[in-house]
């Protein structure tokens, strides 16, 4: 099905044919791309041209593919450095991984959804779905219910409206109702869970990363298998996981992100 013409002008189209671009994961040709726009042949085509001459896209003459180009790489590279909790938090979850032998997902919050900034990936046993610079559901990720429970109240009904409830699994939060019963507990307890919500047989333990003036931020969670780890079994990291989001939260304190 096509996607509903953006009501941004030129610079809203350019930039959801980027955004089509990069859902591919792949480089793509410019007959699936067509199949997916709302525009007209020669109008998508000319948004490719103007894009590859702008090195905002790269294309490839042998396979006749687009790809995304070295010019938006820089600007990704530059957001990652100057808008993102990734650089500051690099150090303590490389220490967090190596501690706990398993991987680690630094995620931020993004219109109400999950955006994975950084991962490390510490065995080749599993892979979870999360790759840096995707964005995931924030209802049924331990990251993101971490976020959700210490939201400010009038932000959280805003964010919860923007959730759409889709059962991934059997496990996974069908409605807002239960979705607010679990973030009392996770206000209550510090730390939230992924219990197969978001893909079966991975789970997680997740911590939100807050400023020192109690302003979430983030939030961090160690994620492995279910045939490595239960998830009472994830309870042994709690504490190291914690004292990591509050090492992160104070070091983040003197830094502006956008909200």
């Amino acid at each position: 099905m096509n996607k509903p013409i953006a009501s941004d002008g030129t610079v809203g189209k350019a930039l959801e044919i980027l955004d089509s671009v990069a859902e591919f994961g792949k480089p793509v040709r410019f007959s699936d791309l067509l199949d997916q726009s709302p525009y007209p042949k020669a109008t998508l085509y000319r948004f490719l041209q103007t894009l590859t001459n702008q090195n905002m896209l790269s294309y490839d003459d042998e396979t006749g593919t687009y790809s995304l180009g070295i010019r938006l790489m820089r600007l990704a590279h530059a957001a990652w450095k100057n808008a993102s909790l990734a650089p500051i938090a690099r150090p303590f979850i490389e220490d967090l991984s190596e501690k706990v032998g398993e991987t680690v997902h630094l995620a931020q919050l993004d219109h109400g959804q999950v955006l994975f900034v950084d991962k490390l990936h510490k065995t080749d046993r599993f892979e979870t779905l999360a790759r840096v610079g995707q964005v995931a559901p924030a209802y049924c990720t331990g990251v993101g219910k971490a976020m959700l429970a210490f939201l400010a109240p009038k932000r959280l009904q805003i964010v919860l409206q923007q959730q759409a409830y889709f059962k991934y699994t059997p496990a996974t939060h069908g409605s807002a109702d239960s979705l607010i019963e679990e973030l009392e507990v996770i206000r209550g307890e510090g730390i939230a869970f992924d219990r197969e919500e978001h893909e079966q047989g991975i789970n997680s333990i997740a911590a939100p990363i807050l400023s020192t003036n109690g302003r979430i931020i983030g939030a961090i969670s160690i994620a492995t298998s279910t045939n490595r780890l239960t998830t009472e079994g994830l309870n042994e990291f709690r504490a190291l996981l914690v004292e990591t989001a509050k090492k992160i939260g104070e070091e983040a304190t003197s830094w502006q992100f956008p909200s």
